[in-house]
């Protein structure tokens, strides 16, 4: 359980940075969006931080324009099987662009 906690946090850290920066945007610029600090997205950028919020990774979506999809799984499904199942776009919370 810790390590798949672990994958999940460094996916959610990896996808915020890329989208932050295919978006062109510094850590500062989103931050403004959003109304927070450029340190509070320095640590969700991290893939050790713990502390995600859906209230507040809606708001970078939104920021970004994209949105939030979330996919339940089996729990007793094996982890390979399970992300292969729900591959639409992945077992985790994922960023969706809007089109």
């Amino acid at each position: 359980m810790a390590y798949e906690q672990e994958a999940l946090n460094a996916e959610i850290a990896r996808r915020i940075f890329d989208l932050r920066t295919k978006a062109g945007l510094s850590q500062r610029e989103l931050a403004e969006r959003i109304g927070t600090s450029a340190s509070a997205i320095c640590r969700l950028e991290d893939a050790d931080y713990e502390g995600h919020s859906l209230f507040l990774l809606k708001r970078i979506a939104q920021a970004l324009d994209t949105r939030i999809e979330i996919h339940f799984v089996p729990a007793k499904v094996a982890p390979h099987r399970a992300r292969t199942a729900a591959r639409a776009p992945g077992p985790s919370p994922s960023f969706v662009r809007r089109d």
